[in-house]
């Protein structure tokens, strides 16, 4: 039988996948001495990995490319998907936080605010809650950059320790939602390959319980 194939996005969760797969007792020497593959079979586990950035990860499971895929919680709700969201593997900690200028009362007065963020949907989504208008501006750098040029009010990011935000005269305003890293697994391969799947599953499971 073919092996199931997930998509690993590259970089920190990446390192942290290894760490699992070592502890689920995998062979993971060929994906540490990768070179230059994108698709790395993990010899004696029924996986075989395909390398990718984020937004790429959750494409590949929804149209089928991969069978599941390891992803940060913040692609997930950024890009959206049709796909199952399986499990929450506990590493990659950090949240997404509305944060800006240090003392000044960001819900005062009546003007419509500015927002600066990498996330657009994850913030228009936050303030239709809250049925505020916003003007939200999207920043591919460092957003913490546009409310100290006075390009924004505020913004929308990630946050893992805070210690940026207070380096740059910034504070947290709002947690808007708690990020880790997910399991996420094709519809199609959920049904045709369920018992693989949810037998990984147990084992991640197992030894997470562990810990």
């Amino acid at each position: 039988m073919k092996p199931l194939r997930l998509a690993l996005t590259k970089g920190r969760l990446e390192q942290k996948t290894v760490d699992l797969f070592r502890q689920l007792g995998f062979d993971c020497s060929e994906l540490e001495e990768k070179g230059r593959k994108l698709i790395i079979p993990i010899p004696g586990s029924g996986l075989e990995v395909v390398l990718a950035k984020a937004a790429d990860v959750t494409t590949y499971v929804e149209y089928g490319a991969c069978d599941l895929g390891i992803v940060g919680k913040d692609t997930i709700l950024e890009q959206g998907g049709s796909f199952f969201e399986m499990a929450d593997l506990g590493f990659g900690r950090c949240r997404f936080a509305l944060a800006g200028p240090k003392d000044v009362d960001f819900y005062a007065g009546y003007n419509i605010k500015r927002i600066a963020t990498k996330y657009p949907t994850v913030a228009r989504r936050f303030f239709a809650g809250k049925t505020m208008d916003v003007d939200i501006i999207k920043i591919e750098g460092s957003v913490e950059l546009a409310p100290l040029l006075g390009l924004a009010d505020a913004i929308v990011d990630i946050v893992e320790t805070g210690a940026t935000l207070k380096e740059n005269g910034l504070e947290i305003i709002e947690i808007i939602a708690e990020l880790s890293a997910r399991v996420i697994v094709n519809a199609a391969s959920l049904k045709l390959r369920k018992q693989e799947i949810e037998t990984l599953l147990e084992k991640i499971e197992r030894v997470r319980g562990e810990k």
